[in-house]
């Protein structure tokens, strides 16, 4: 068992590229990760990594056994998860990444819903617009709302929404609307940070995509505290509109420049793609893409 722990530590420095990140995730000391890699060299006979104070990357030998031992732990997890299945019960924990707007507002009540399906699967989610990658192990589903996709990976769309243009009607009286996308240049602009698209809006004219991009007024990683600026009349957004509904049921927003809408913005639900899918993420995919049906 020392083998195969020092396999899983050495595959998971290569993957989080620092003894540091394995030690925060393993809560051991980077000293301790450092002594398993040296460990496991001793045994082997060869130099699996090449280090220095600044960087650290695979040797040749270390290349190839990182590949194979990729495949042996799969393959191992796959065995404990399949054997564990042949029980009645779907359990274990997973492990979910979701943009912090439609995990606050929208993840939390499919949890709960799925939880009382599957009370014994333990569910982790972190918020974070910032798409991660599923590669490095740390999650088993990323929560996407994009219209551009990583081909490595398995996309369920599980809804869809529209991107639109938003302002108070206490803006559009103080300041005016604008009718075309050109006159944005002279309004007040409220920036969402970190989406696929930088610090560009986009927009759909006459059937092709048009990029835009603003000066803008005020920034946040937050959907709700942009909705809230906008709300007050500091200026106008681009949004989802899953993240702006409750606004427009108050008429604390109004839609803007309806006709430059880009139609369809899709919610994906990513994993990676392997041979065998443990009986709670097969659950929980499935119950997200029915749940969510006609709902977002």
């Amino acid at each position: 068992m020392d083998k195969l722990n020092n396999m899983q530590v050495f595959c998971r420095t290569v993957d989080l590229g620092t003894f540091a990140a394995v030690a925060r995730e393993m809560n051991l000391s980077a000293m301790m990760i450092s002594k398993y890699i040296a460990q496991l060299e001793k045994s082997l006979g060869v130099v699996l990594l090449n280090r220095t104070t600044r960087s650290m990357t695979l040797t040749e030998a270390g290349e190839s056994y990182y590949n194979r031992s990729k495949q042996l732990l799969e393959d191992f997890y796959e065995l404990e998860e399949s054997t564990a299945q042949l029980g009645s019960t779907v359990k274990g924990e997973l492990k979910i990444n979701a943009p912090i707007d439609f995990g606050g507002l929208y993840m939390i009540p499919a949890i709960d819903a799925y939880q009382k399906l599957y009370p014994e699967v333990k569910i982790q989610m972190s918020l974070d617009n910032k798409p991660v990658n599923l590669r490095k192990g740390i999650f088993d589903i990323s929560i996407l709302v994009t219209d551009t996709l990583d081909l490595g990976v398995v996309a369920r769309k599980i809804s869809q929404t529209e991107l639109c243009t938003y302002a108070s009607p206490e803006y559009i009286e103080g300041k005016g609307c604008p009718q075309t996308i050109d006159e944005l240049s002279a309004h007040r602009c409220l920036q969402y940070m970190n989406t696929p698209h930088g610090e560009h809006w986009i927009f759909n004219s006459n059937g092709n995509q048009v990029k835009i991009k603003n000066d803008w007024a005020f920034a946040t990683n937050n959907g709700r505290a942009l909705c809230e600026a906008a709300a007050l009349g500091m200026g106008i957004i681009q949004a989802p509109r899953l993240s702006v509904v409750q606004y427009l049921d108050k008429k604390q927003l109004i839609e803007i420049l309806p006709e430059y809408r880009i139609p369809s913005l899709f919610i994906y639900a990513t994993y990676l793609q392997r041979r065998f899918y443990p009986a709670k993420l097969k659950t929980f995919i499935e119950f997200l893409s029915n749940f969510f049906e006609n709902k977002v």
